[in-house]
């Protein structure tokens, strides 16, 4: 009884080369999945070792039957009576583990695949150095390998439970069966031995075929999420039709190579089944003369047919396993893709508790600043897109507190680059970045919320309550959020909210206008109470009015010293431009103009 049949599943573009592709190996993952929550593994284990294996018995009692019923009328009616009942209640009380199995299996499995995905999601969110250059083209492939991935190393590791009960069986099945008639269990046993040879020969096969049909359904799914997503834009454009189409190109290919993948598979249970009809043919084919003899009984053949169907579980299994432990290794090269380069296969499945039964611990509270802020400065900050080549070239820039630092150039000047660069969200090949004098070595884990916050150019919201999507997770009160919202601008139009910041807001933030969205970001910002904001062309959707107002109320913040104590502004509007204490002018990736200006030298 596989897995796919207790969960009820079927069987069946990178931010990294493959040339670069640190090798994993299936067998080592899914022994350190075997180690965790041990108990629960071993005991459902062997609830379903002894599932697989029972039918040994009903095997023995099958034999007593046939061979009662062949001796006609002398049989014992009384016999036959309590052996058929034996026989049902065999068959209960093998149904009683297979449901006791089942009702315990499946904590062990969901908290196994909740341990993957939650490390590699840790790694990413956590780890030191920027994740973009780690992530997947786009989001629908990231869910690719945080689903199916993480599953087929899984399904591994669940396997070996399936052989062990099958290699059980086999046991007792084999030593009985050869101590009736050695001559024909070896010939039973020589067509499944063939079934594991040809396994062994079709696991590069399907390894190559399970890696191309994976890549090819992430790039339907990036297709499907890229229609939903843009469905606006192609309206517009009337590429609908063109749209589609690609869609058609591509979900062909993966059919095919879906079909091709499936077909190798389906061709080891092919040979399986094949083989339990040879040997069912052989065994009747043998012992025919013997039956006539009276050497081998009406209750042996029942036992060897019986025996014979279960036996081909063993190689079918193996086979299975073998190509598992493929795609295992398939599947743990692309999620390792998602880790830094420090960590390997070892934190994919790293050990950590999982909370299915009783609340998770709070969430630890933001370190207290161990000093107010006084100074960032940046000096020779490089950084460039690993695609397209551009970026920006040795940048110094000094943000005081209390001042407000515009950073403006043309669209592909770097703006967007530089701050990213600076807090750490994209690589930077060269430069120093220093907060009040110390140097800071991992900007994306040291200029966060209380130090820094950083509203985006591009609005992300959920399709949750306003209230939750300002705070994610953060411990605020309701006081903070309400400074927050008329800092930010946004109370007058939360409090014309019917639910007010119960509000729900739809998928990325659809239900809210431009110039709410920009402003909910801001608030989202601000509610952390950093000592530097951080924001890239924020006011781009406000009106006249709104954003005078916006930049009063923030620019008098930053003066007073209240948090935020300082703010670094991507922008190009003329109402951020008039309050700016400095400018920042950058072109073609390089600061323009004189740089004294940018690092706070008297001209």
């Amino acid at each position: 009884m596989s897995v796919i049949d207790r969960g009820g599943h079927d069987e069946h573009e990178h931010t990294r080369d493959d040339d670069e592709d640190r090798p994993v190996s299936g067998w080592r993952l899914a022994w350190r999945l075997s180690r965790y929550l041990r108990v629960q593994y071993y005991f459902g284990g062997a609830l379903w070792v002894v599932v697989i294996a029972f039918p040994v018995l009903t095997g023995l009692v099958l034999k007593a039957l046939f061979d009662r019923f062949s001796e006609g009328a002398a049989a014992d009616v009384s016999q036959i009576a309590w052996l058929l009942v034996l026989f049902v209640v065999l068959d209960v009380i093998r149904q009683a583990f297979m449901w006791l199995a089942i009702a315990t299996w499946p904590y062990w499995w969901n908290a196994v695949q909740t341990l993957m995905r939650a490390n590699v999601l840790r790694s990413i969110l956590c780890a030191p150095g920027p994740a973009a250059g780690r992530l997947p083209a786009s989001s629908a492939e990231a869910l690719n390998r945080f689903r199916d991935d993480v599953e087929d190393i899984l399904l591994l590791t669940d396997i070996w439970i399936d052989v062990t009960g099958d290699a059980v069986f086999a046991a007792f099945a084999l030593t009985i069966m050869f101590s009736i008639d050695a001559r024909v269990t070896l010939v039973i046993v020589l067509p499944l031995l063939a079934i594991i040879a040809g396994t062994r020969v079709l696991s590069d096969r399907i390894k190559a075929a399970h890696s191309a049909a994976r890549a090819a359904a992430a790039d339907v799914s990036e297709q499907i999420g890229g229609l939903f997503s843009g469905v606006l834009t192609l309206k517009a454009a009337g590429a609908e039709d063109a749209a589609i189409a690609r869609l058609r190109e591509h979900n062909a290919i993966r059919r095919v190579l879906e079909i091709r993948a499936r077909l190798l598979t389906d061709l080891l249970d092919t040979l399986t089944a094949s083989s339990v009809e040879l040997s069912t043919g052989l065994v009747l084919l043998l012992v025919a003369p013997k039956m006539k003899s009276g050497e081998f009984t009406v209750g042996d053949l029942a036992l060897f047919t019986a025996y014979v169907g279960w036996l081909a579980g063993l190689p079918r299994r193996v086979g299975r396993m073998l190509y598992r432990q493929r795609q295992a290794s398939v599947a743990g090269t692309r999620l390792l893709r998602l880790l830094t380069a420090q960590e390997d296969d070892r934190t994919l499945v790293e050990h950590r508790p999982v909370y299915f039964r009783g609340a998770a611990p709070s969430a630890t509270p933001p370190p207290p600043l161990d000093e107010p802020f006084t100074r960032l400065e940046v000096e020779d900050l490089t950084a460039h897109h690993p695609s397209s080549g551009r970026g920006i070239e040795h940048i110094d820039l000094v943000v005081d507190r209390g001042e407000l630092v515009v950073v403006t150039g043309a669209i592909g000047s770097g703006k967007t680059t530089l701050i990213r660069a600076l807090l750490g969200l994209v690589p930077r090949e060269g430069g120093t970045i220093r907060w009040n004098g110390r140097a800071v070595d991992d900007p994306g884990h040291f200029l966060v919320p209380p130090r820094t916050a950083y509203a985006a150019q591009v609005p992300r919201l959920w399709s949750a309550s306003l209230h939750e999507n300002l705070l994610l997770g953060w411990n605020a009160t309701d006081v903070d959020v309400m400074h927050a919202l008329q800092l930010a601008r946004l109370d007058d139009d939360v409090a014309g909210m019917t639910e007010g910041l119960d509000t729900i807001v739809g998928p990325r933030g659809m239900r809210l206008s431009g110039g709410q969205l920009q402003r909910a970001l801001a608030a989202r910002a601000l509610v952390r109470r950093p000592e530097l904001l951080v924001v890239d062309d924020l006011s781009s959707a406000l009106d006249v009015e709104t954003e005078q107002a916006l930049w009063e109320g923030l620019a008098a913040r930053s003066v007073r010293g209240a948090p935020p104590a300082a703010l670094l502004v991507v922008s190009h509007r003329p109402a951020v431009l008039a309050r700016a204490t400095r400018v920042v002018t950058l072109e073609e990736g390089r600061v323009s103009g004189d740089p004294r200006r940018s690092t706070g030298i008297p001209a």
